[in-house]
């Protein structure tokens, strides 16, 4: 995924009210920029930290400017949320996640499952319909990739709904989308949300298959690139 303009570069002041950040630009104007991600952002949003944004030229809009990248413990991360399904979809479309092949159309924002969810794609061809459900993770510790950052209720929803689709003989995945590249697995999150570290195990055992990919994260462009092992280790 390439952005259309190059992105503009500055140091976050702070994070409030979880959708807004106060940027200084490098040319020394402040400016409050949309902040597209409603997790805690653990490490990435330290006061001081560079910071890149893009500009949707669009004036009408309170906030013209999303936060799209932040510096932490020297990488880069893509800390944009609404970026994730579009960098899974280019993958799954240029053959670069193998384990999904094979189908020859992609849908987005399904309804599916008893609970009024929306998977993220779904996969159709000749065989049985595949449900992929993405989760972008940004947080890190000790080499390894964390997800979730925060309590998510709604995380533990979709596994059930993916859960429930697998047993009924459609496969069901859940790709976790790392956008950052300075890690080497990724780890439930099993100290800050127990209840969603046990959901994902219980949706494993029930046939949700759970992969996921590290990006590759510029100020020109991220892309999903490396494929990496998923540690699950039982509670």
């Amino acid at each position: 995924m390439r952005f259309p303009q190059p992105l503009i570069d500055g140091v976050l002041l702070r994070r409030r009210q979880r959708f807004l950040a106060d940027v200084r630009l490098s040319n020394g104007e402040t400016v409050t920029a949309h902040c597209p991600n409603t997790g805690a952002m653990l490490g990435c949003a330290e006061p001081g930290s560079r910071v890149w944004l893009s500009d949707s030229g669009n004036a009408a809009r309170q906030y013209p400017l999303t936060w799209e990248i932040a510096e932490a413990a020297g990488t880069r991360v893509g800390v944009n949320t609404m970026r994730s399904n579009r960098l899974v979809e280019e993958a799954i479309a240029a053959g670069v996640i193998g384990t999904l092949q094979g189908y020859r159309r992609i849908r987005r924002e399904v309804r599916f499952g008893v609970e009024n969810s929306r998977v993220d794609l779904l996969l159709e061809g000749d065989g049985p319909p595949c449900y992929v459900e993405v989760k972008n993770v940004t947080a890190a510790a000790n080499g390894g990739a964390l997800f979730p950052d925060a309590v998510s209720a709604r995380g533990a929803k979709h596994l059930r709904e993916l859960a429930v689709m697998a047993e009924s003989g459609c496969r069901a995945v859940l790709c976790f989308c790392v956008q950052r590249n300075d890690v080497a697995e990724v780890r439930p999150a099993d100290h800050i949300d127990p209840r969603y570290g046990l959901a994902l195990r219980q949706a494993i055992a029930r046939g949700v298959e759970v992969i996921a990919w590290r990006a590759e994260v510029t100020p020109a462009a991220i892309t999903l690139r490396t494929p990496l092992p998923v540690i699950c280790p039982p509670l």
